[in-house]
């Protein structure tokens, strides 16, 4: 990868060009990154309360008969985003989709293990699992790559 930069006082605004054959996951998270995609907070109700939750608290976020849930440590918690709302606003380098419905925090992953049919089964940290289908190994196994140390 080539990196340009050029500095003038001259331009009155600052302006970003990405050439690529495609955009990969390392493309991905810089465009994250230029468009400050994080979010900060997810409300969760639980108990008719609402409760602010960290995203990097969540182990994940799954739907279960269309309402989608936060996967937390002190349980579960009811959420009023759709998962792929939660996608599109969430970090793509943390927070990746291993299935159609569930959205898993990578840094909460504590192991893969093949299952049949190509699909994997997804531990978590706190003992949990979840499938990841075939159609979401490849993006799975993308991300990974990308994050891993050369």
């Amino acid at each position: 990868m080539k990196l340009i930069v050029d500095i003038n006082e001259t331009y009155e605004e600052t302006k970003v060009t990405v050439e690529c054959k495609e955009v990969d996951p390392s493309i991905r998270k810089i465009l994250d990154a230029l468009e400050e995609k994080k979010q900060d907070l997810v409300v969760g109700d639980r108990a008719d309360r609402q409760h602010l939750l960290k995203p990097m608290d969540i182990e994940y976020f799954y739907t279960e008969k269309e309402i989608v849930h936060a996967a937390h440590k002190d349980g579960p918690y009811k959420l009023k985003e759709k998962l792929y709302e939660l996608q599109e606003t969430l970090p793509s380098h943390q927070f990746i989709r291993i299935s159609k419905s569930v959205l898993a925090n990578l840094y909460k992953i504590s192991h893969f293990e093949p299952s049949f049919h190509g699909t994997l089964v997804v531990h978590f940290h706190s003992g949990t699992k979840e499938y990841a289908s075939r159609h979401y190994v490849k993006e799975i196994k993308n991300t990974l790559k990308m994050n891993r140390r050369k």
